[in-house]
């Protein structure tokens, strides 16, 4: 695949993920594509040489791995981390807001985003529902065939229906946070854009006393009336009347076919609805949201299938390839689902199983690539790098150094990877940050520290950062892709070569 095809395969791949649940969702569905096994938590494991399995965990965090043909228990492991999530605005519990002759929702701020890049967007939702389908007694799990439905089930004993997880996306523009007009707000100029994150960022759903459409009668039965109309607020468990707008309730329940007394719950995001695209007069650049960090899941993504479709590779590599795509990175990372759980740990032991020191054995052969992106150099504020390190888009991925271990990489992890760099024939680039400037971290130093494997951190370079809109280089697709898939091919052949105990 040629870099631009690659770069059009990552648009739909970002376009369709407006959520981590939706990353995972489309991560899952290009699994099972390749002939990948879905598996659950909950059972027995049965791993063979040349299998290739797959899990998910909350629907937002996914683990897939290929058994290499050679493979014995405590044999290395090669693993590639990245994430799924990144800083977003999301819907609060309760989110009903009333003020002013205008419905509002209000959010909540998920993440270090740039906020302000939030304001005058064609906003829109995206998420996962939860349907309750009956009365519900006692509970138990339910297999769902995942080829053909992205929903999971919480079945109810002696009741037909139970609990079902959906994900939900509008496509059109439904909410906006507009500006305050200069001439309402004449200090921007000297004292520079302010605004308070909770009374300045809930976002507009539609007039208190609108119309949903023109010209049409406006609904009696259940919609929100100007603010000197008070409701009771309900009390009943799973009701979210009187919680949320029924706009909003019935614009969720026409796109999944249920009624509002069916909603249980949800997690909603907001995104941008302007789609992700080529930018630059030969489409050198990437214009998208949630490059950060969803780039670098779908390099490991697109390496990890590539590189069991090279057959004389995997059945003669004695490692166990494994792409761990973590939900909650952008907030520490500590939850059931992220990197500092003991998720992964269970993973490797689970695959170790059939020795007694498998584990501990697979440990110092083991190596881990943390994929996350990087900053590139910006043209316009050129001193925010060290001056030796300014990585450019466009150049390959770029090695991330921290003495002070906020990056886990060192001299031996960085030969490991120039080496297979070399063998891939892809650039690399360097970078650390200025002694006066905050360093930011990742999952890398998490994982290195909680499993005592060698790691290293790598990322593509971007400019705006945790913007609603970034800004990528196009060539970088398919050199991270390029690079993941013979570490993963070539690991064991490189790491043969370097001895350091």
């Amino acid at each position: 695949m040629d870099f631009k095809s690659s770069a059009s395969k990552f648009l739909q791949y970002v376009n369709a993920s407006p959520s981590p649940f939706h990353a995972v969702h489309a991560s899952r569905t290009a699994l099972l594509a390749a002939g990948f096994e879905e598996i659950s938590e909950r059972d027995n494991w049965d791993i063979k040489p040349l299998g290739k399995y797959f899990f998910t965990r909350n629907q937002s965090t996914l683990i897939a791995f290929a058994v290499g043909g050679k493979y014995e228990p405590g044999n290395g492991f090669a693993i590639v981390g990245a994430h799924t999530d990144s800083p977003c605005l999301r819907v609060k519990p309760t989110s009903k807001l009333d003020k002013s002759g205008y419905l509002s929702v209000g959010l909540e701020c998920y993440g270090g985003g740039l906020w302000n890049t939030w304001f005058d967007r064609d906003l829109s939702v995206a998420g996962r529902v939860l349907l309750r389908k009956s009365d519900v007694r006692g509970l138990r799990w339910c297999k769902v065939d995942r080829r053909r439905s992205n929903t999971s089930c919480l079945m109810a004993e002696g009741a037909e229906g139970g609990f079902s997880h959906r994900l939900v996306r509008i496509d059109k523009p439904i909410l906006r946070i507009p500006n305050l007009a200069i001439h309402l707000n004449r200090n921007i100029y000297s004292e520079g854009f302010k605004y308070n994150k909770e009374t300045n960022l809930p976002a507009i759903l539609r007039l208190a006393t609108g119309m949903y459409k023109l010209n049409e009668p406006i609904e009696t039965d259940s919609r929100d009336d100007a603010p000197s109309v008070k409701k009771e607020k309900t009390t009943a468990p799973f009701s979210q009347e009187g919680r949320h707008h029924s706009g909003l309730l019935n614009i969720l329940c026409k796109q999944l076919d249920c009624e509002v007394k069916d909603i249980c719950d949800f997690e909603l995001c907001l995104y941008d609805t302007q789609p992700s695209c080529f930018g630059g007069p030969a489409d050198e650049f990437i214009l998208s949201p949630r490059l950060d960090n969803l780039e670098s899941a779908f390099c490991g993504l697109e390496a990890m299938v590539a590189s069991v479709e090279d057959s004389a590779s995997f059945s003669s590599d004695p490692t166990t390839r494994l792409l761990a795509l973590f939900d909650h990175e952008e907030v520490g990372s500590s939850s059931a689902q992220g990197a500092a759980s003991s998720l992964f740990e269970h993973v490797l032991r689970r695959i170790s199983a059939g020795k007694p020191t498998g584990f501990e054995e697979a440990i110092p052969k083991s190596y881990i690539i943390s994929s996350d992106m990087a900053h590139a150099v910006h043209p316009n504020y050129p001193d925010k790098h060290e001056a030796n390190h300014k990585p450019m888009m466009n150049a390959g991925p770029v090695i991330k150094f921290n003495s002070n271990q906020r990056y886990a990489t060192n001299a031996i992890t960085a030969l490991v990877l120039r080496r297979i760099a070399e063998i891939a024939e892809v650039p690399l680039q360097d970078v650390m940050v200025r002694n006066d400037s905050a360093c930011g971290s990742t999952i890398g130093p998490i994982m290195s520290a909680g499993l005592a494997i060698r790691t290293i951190d790598i990322g593509n370079a971007q400019l705006a950062m945790h913007s609603i809109r970034e800004m990528g280089g196009s060539k970088d697709i398919k050199y991270g892709i390029d690079l993941l898939k013979v570490f993963y091919c070539k690991f064991a052949d490189a790491d043969s070569t370097i001895q350091v105990e």
